[in-house]
């Protein structure tokens, strides 16, 4: 490490850094044999002394684009020293099935997971495996790495500064997309780029005094003269000139002297090219074998190998380990049975060796091993056969396992690198029509999933003048590009490509072709304007789902039954329930975890408004994360903190959307994320917090909400809400008419826009509404949610006091109460409304019901209707509850029922059955001020006397109140 001193310093300081919990990114950057990879070892071996947990990974050097191996040998290499038990990363965990054995289901499929899922997963292992230690992630030969490893590792290094992990990368050519990616980060401030140099004149002299073992000015000036003439510094080529130097006798030493032993100018003569040199002086046999090696890779497999050259073990063996051989090839550490060249220039020296018809010849016998070997080309062996069918000139062979290994890629979710095989597949398949059109399909399906939606849809104009798909094929390639131009917003595009796909298919075409086509059109048919739109949704959905559950197309059939369950929820929420449960059944029937999770989370929500009940929103939680399917578990956690909201549970939801919003705004799950910043809104409007709400809707909007689409949440749900805990009436009102206006023009199927409950109540407190307008919405099948339930059933109360029916007001006050029960803030709020609407008619408690509200408004610091409650009682002639100290201490029950603190510490007392003179004393009152507070107490409990006091205070205060 002569001459690395401030590369060394730079990157203790990071491990440092990275043990206390603060990790980062290092990139280490220089030509071949600069000594990067020693490097690297060297920060292995520091690290490895300070107790950090490692990764090790390197990219392929045998293959063309091997996806993800990098992230899988670090992972395994972890894995050998340390057990991980993915059940610990949650649902990341299954995510890392994509590269790691045994930790996913495959068929499980994909949740439609980007690559930034997958580097999410990664940096959590990362911040796992190095919890109180620290992490090395080192990754060397990033310039052969794949597309897919390189976006994990640019996701790693804008994030890994929150995890205990430093990654260290290796990278040999500036003109390769790894080098870009770092230099990049490194202006950004997210990594440092070192670039390693070659040693100078001094650096050098100390190398070759190290290897010669004397004094830097014992190193001979003529030997170092050679050194610097043929290394220029590069400590790898001055290593292998004094070896060669030494083997060869060009100096000799004598005593404690080195001297050069031949004239300079014959030294210089016989160090050009000491690889090279190397390589000649092998014997036939081992040249053969080297040949066959090299011209596979910088790594190579002994079975192979030893088919091409037909030579036992034992021989083959031998050959590799004599001297002359081991000098430049040794054994694989990493993978057992295979060897590698100590460096690719090694490797390079051999090849030089061989003309381009030798090569060709060795390319096509190693590729003929190989398919015996491996007849099935599993994993890297595609693309492996691939490359050496290419250098052995067989064009149609190469690209048809070229397109084989882009089709494996892109099912893996490799989309960009299955882009870049299949588009190698596509050159070399122009004498083989049938294959390339295949090829081709599978290329527009790659840049859709890559994301590259304006280039597949380029690519897919030149359809026509591609032959070998027919029809129905291209059909199908159409209504794929069409979901993928709806998901990039791309929504005319969409819409033109279903109907290239129905011409495509005929007038004639038979359902089952027709049924992929109606889903999609029937997805788009939501984002189009026009009175018609839900009606035809609803007629496609409904025809592609008999269709598919017939033929049958499960996936199919549950995009349908789910679609549907959304188009008629505002409708007909007994057959949106119906629908989601039939989507449910096929998912489990077919085996379709994916589309069961999704089904479940509406199921859940259906739940939820109906009875309050998250149970099966939970359940869809748990099963998300078992299968990886991060994007469902945050939609579950999503609608779970929903609900909280509505339940009153401000800080459990506060905590979920806090974790949740993090999260997909990292990963840019952006609808996710957006609905989550819409929720934030809606809790700080639950809690009365207007610039909390203004906030988040700012928050929602940054992220692309559109604030006209989700007008109902906005209004109904959250400014309505805001605005009757600002005890502003008519701001609530105007609110509730935007939300409902928006639900009519149909911009929207969301349900809870207040229009089947909020609204008709304040319409009702109002004068706005009677009897018929409450009637109209009690009798819609779309007033069933709970939630609405409640608000119309106050009305109803209302509507009965009102109009002399005093005992039926009260009884249909209870039924709304009872409804209301598990919705505590819009629980107080009805009391409130109604309070105030019975006091003006003459009926019920009303200064019980507004005690009761005050208490918790108070409680909650919403000063503005806490002080209408307090304004209200005055009113009512009823006593107005005083807030001292301790008053928070007092049980809801006895809060309402007036009882104060002074009167709550006497109750506490009672518990011992002390006299009014012992707890005059304890209290510093005087005896006859204890009956009074004890007259009180039975009025207000209704209780007879003090022993029964005595036992009802037990159950109260016993825990609250030090006797």
């Amino acid at each position: 490490m002569i001459g690395r001193d401030r590369e060394l310093r730079t990157v203790g300081t990071a491990l440092a850094r990275t043990m206390n919990g603060q990790g980062g990114a290092v990139f280490i950057a220089g030509d071949a044999g600069v000594g990067k990879s020693r490097l690297l070892a060297s920060i292995s071996e520091e690290a490895y002394a300070a107790g950090m947990s490692l990764m090790r990974g390197r990219a392929s050097t045998i293959g063309p684009t091997t996806p993800f191996r990098p992230l899988t040998e670090a992972i395994l290499y972890l894995l050998r020293a340390d057990r991980i038990d993915p059940a610990a990363l949650g649902p990341y965990g299954p995510i890392l099935g994509r590269v790691v054995p045994g930790w996913g289901d495959p068929a499980a499929g994909h949740d439609g997971e980007s690559l930034v899922v997958l580097a999410e997963a990664m940096l959590q292992l990362t911040g796992l495996t190095g919890q109180s230690r620290g992490c090395l992630l080192t990754l060397d030969d990033l310039h052969n790495a794949d597309a897919e490893t390189l976006a994990v590792l640019e996701y790693l290094v804008d994030n890994v500064d929150s995890q205990p992990t430093l990654v260290v990368g290796g990278i040999r050519e500036r003109d390769s997309t790894a080098y870009t990616l770092a230099r990049t980060a490194a202006q950004r401030g997210r990594c440092t780029l070192i670039e390693l140099d070659p040693l100078n004149e001094d650096e050098l002299c100390r190398m070759a005094a190290a290897s010669l073992d004397v004094p830097a000015e014992q190193v001979p000036a003529d030997v170092m003269a050679l050194l610097w003439a043929g290394s220029t510094g590069n400590p790898f080529m001055a290593e292998e000139m004094l070896r060669v130097m030494l083997d060869d006798e060009v100096i000799v030493r004598t005593g404690d002297t080195w001297t050069l032993a031949v004239e300079p100018d014959n030294a210089t003569l016989g160090l050009v090219g000491p690889l090279a040199g190397r390589v000649a002086n092998v014997g036939a046999q081992t040249r053969e074998v080297l040949s066959a090696a090299a011209t596979f890779g910088t790594r190579f497999p002994l079975a192979v190998i030893q088919l091409v050259t037909g030579l036992s073990d034992q021989v083959l063996l031998s050959l590799l380990q004599d001297d002359l051989a081991s000098r430049l090839v040794t054994i694989d550490e990493q993978t057992a049975d295979w060897y590698a060249f100590h460096h690719q220039l090694s490797r390079d020296a051999v090849l030089a060796q061989l003309d381009q018809s030798e090569q060709a010849r060795l390319a096509g016998r190693i590729a003929d091993a190989v398919d015996t070997v491996h007849p099935d080309h599993p994993g890297e062996w595609c693309e492996i056969a691939a490359r050496l069918r290419l250098e052995a000139g067989d064009r149609v062979a190469a690209g048809e396992l070229f397109a084989e290994a882009g089709r494996r890629a892109l099912a893996i979710g490799a989309a960009s690198s299955a882009v870049s095989l299949l588009e190698r597949a596509w050159e070399l398949l122009a004498e083989a029509p049938q294959s390339r059109a295949e090829a081709f399909e599978q290329l527009v399906l790659a840049l859709a999933e890559a994301g590259q939606v304006e280039r597949a849809l380029a690519e897919i104009t030149g359809l026509d003048q591609v032959s070998g798909l027919p029809p129905r094929r291209r059909a199908n390639l159409h209504t794929r590009l069409a979901w993928a131009a709806a998901v990039a917003g791309r929504i005319d595009e969409a819409m033109r490509q279903v109907e290239v796909a129905r011409v495509l298919l005929g007038a004639d075409a038979p359902a089952e072709d027709l049924a992929p086509v109606d889903v999609v059109a029937a997805h788009l048919a939501l984002d189009q304007t026009g009175a018609d739109r839900f009606p035809d949704a609803e007629r496609m959905a409904r025809q592609a789902a008999m269709v598919a559950e017939t033929v049958p197309l499960p996936v199919v059939a549950c995009q349908a039954w789910q679609l549907l369950g959304a188009i008629v929820r505002h409708r007909e929420p007994d057959e949106a329930t119906r629908c989601l449960e039939r989507a449910n059944s096929l998912a489990v029937r077919h085996g379709l975890p994916i589309w069961e999770i999704h089904a479940l989370i509406r199921l859940g929500n259906d739940d939820a408004l109906r009875t309050a009940d998250t149970t099966r929103l939970e359940q869809a939680r748990v099963k998300a994360g078992a299968v990886g399917a991060v994007t469902a578990r945050y939609q579950a956690e999503s609608s779970i903190a929903l609900h909280l909201i509505l339940r009153g549970e401000y800080a459990e939801a506060r905590s979920i959307i806090d974790r949740v919003l993090a999260s997909t705004g990292r990963l840019k799950l952006l609808e996710t994320t957006r609905y989550v910043a819409l929720l934030r809104a809606v809790l700080a409007a639950h809690e009365g917090d207007r610039d909390a709400m203004a906030a988040a809707l700012g928050v929602f909007e940054h992220w692309g909400g559109n604030l006209t689409l989700h007008a109902p949440r906005v209004h109904g749900l959250a400014g309505a809400f805001c605005a009757l805990l600002d005890e502003d009436r008519e701001l609530a009102h105007d609110e509730l008419a935007r939300a409902v206006s928006s639900a009519d023009s149909g911009s929207s199927v969301y349900y809870l826009s207040g229009r089947h409950g909020l609204d008709v109540l304040l319409r009702v407190l109002s004068g706005q509404a009677g009897w018929p307008e409450y009637e109209a919405v009690a009798k819609d099948p779309a007033s069933a949610l709970r939630w609405d339930r409640q608000f119309t059933s106050f009305a109803h109360a209302v509507l009965l006091g009102r109009f002399g029916g005093a005992a039926d007001a009260v009884a249909a006050m209870d039924d709304a109460l009872a409804l209301a029960e598990p919705f505590e803030m819009s629980r107080h709020l009805g009391l409130r409304l109604v309070a105030e609407a019975a006091l003006a008619d003459g009926w019920g408690d009303p200064a019980a019901w507004l005690r009761e509200a005050e208490g918790y408004f108070h409680g909650r610091d919403v000063r503005a209707v806490s002080a209408a409650c307090r304004a209200l009682l005055r009113k009512a002639g009823a006593k107005v509850p005083q807030h001292r100290t301790g008053a928070d201490d007092i049980p809801v029950e006895l809060r309402t029922a007036g009882v104060t603190v002074r009167e709550f510490e006497v109750l506490g007392l009672l518990v011992g059955r002390l006299g009014n003179q012992e707890i005059a004393a304890l209290l510093h009152l005087s005896p006859r001020t204890v009956e009074r507070h004890v007259g009180n107490l039975k009025t207000k409990t209704g209780l007879p006397n003090r022993i029964a006091l005595g036992e009802f205070a037990a159950e109260f205060v016993a825990d609250t109140v030090d006797p």
